[in-house]
């Protein structure tokens, strides 16, 4: 049984990286100035990508499990979704105008 418990722990943990993926991905763009030509499923990998790198980084420096709210946590994990928002919206406009 403890082989169902660890793929239901498992799932849990995707979905839970799918959801605050897209959390962050949508506060990213909303911070990035202007329209920005990116599809919602590259919003969510660019927001899956930066909490996973914010949190690895959060990890490296002692501050991803804190009391609370991990607020260095969660404004890595933005900061990073906001770079990658603009890199993918300046790669975008690049391949428009090729």
């Amino acid at each position: 049984m403890s082989g169902l418990t660890g793929e239901l722990d498992m799932i849990g943990t995707i979905i839970w990286a799918i959801v605050i993926g897209a959390v962050i991905g949508a506060v990213a763009r909303l911070i990035v100035p202007g329209r920005q030509s990116m599809s919602w499923g590259l919003t969510l990998v660019v927001g899956i990508v930066a909490a996973l790198i914010g949190t690895l980084i959060a990890q490296l420096l002692g501050v991803a499990t804190t009391p609370g709210v991990d607020w260095i946590e969660l404004v890595l994990q933005v900061v990073l979704a906001v770079i990658g928002v603009l890199l993918v919206t300046r790669v975008m406009a690049g391949r428009s105008k090729a």
